[in-house]
């Protein structure tokens, strides 16, 4: 198969809703002749009878179908309860248990402020994570689980992306520290002294932000 058919058959598989020719030629760069052709081996490829999918033609453009006789099937796989996506609070707690493993409950707390007892366990049901021991102190002791890396299309934990890569940059900081600034002025009522008299609640947001607040 051509690898405009391979491109091509990706699209289709990737899109939820039919792609008509002319957008298929404009997404690859090709003429709508070559993607006519390469339309064609697909033609061929799921021909009818022979793939558990079919190459349709549905509301002017393409689209991968599904072969009727696995509609009955299909019906009772969808029918089954399907696992819920993480909350905020668990993909948080999954996010430091992946990168300071192996960690315990009290230290996820610390970190995220709040108990992290509910978001743990539900990771541990789910089998993201498990224990790993414990530490000096006697705590139980956390580490992601073969289903996590599975899951996340990862070969290791060495494959983890590099958190530094989020880090705001000093332009993005500032432009951060502007607007809380000036949020702060118009919550004290549109004063004009230059940001020094920013209410209290502003300043220590900002020191967080800035990196120079301590933390009890």
């Amino acid at each position: 198969m051509s690898e405009l058919a391979r491109i091509i058959e990706a699209l289709l598989f990737l899109s939820p809703d039919p792609v008509a020719v002319k957008d298929l030629a404009e997404v690859t760069g090709s003429d709508e002749d070559e993607v006519a052709e390469a339309v064609a081996e697909l033609d061929q490829r799921y021909a009818p009878g022979e793939h558990g999918l079919q190459l349709k033609r549905v509301a002017g453009g393409l689209t991968l179908a599904t072969d009727p006789i696995a509609e009955s099937a299909a019906r009772r796989l969808l029918a089954k309860p399907r696992t819920p996506p993480l909350t905020p609070a668990q993909a948080e707690t999954l996010s430091i248990v992946a990168y300071l493993q192996p960690v315990s409950r009290p230290e996820i707390t610390r970190i995220r402020g709040v108990s992290a007892d509910s978001a743990t366990a539900t990771l541990i049901e789910r089998g993201l994570i498990e224990e790993s021991g414990r530490s000096q102190f006697g705590a139980i002791l956390y580490r992601t689980t073969p289903l996590f890396l599975q899951l996340f299309g990862l070969e290791s934990l060495k494959a983890l992306p590099d958190v530094s890569a989020w880090d705001p940059t000093p332009e993005e900081q500032a432009a951060r520290r502007d607007r809380l600034l000036r949020a702060g002025e118009v919550r004290a009522g549109g004063g004009d002294d230059g940001g020094e008299g920013a209410p209290a609640g502003a300043t220590g947001v900002l020191s967080a932000v800035d990196g120079g607040g301590e933390s009890s």
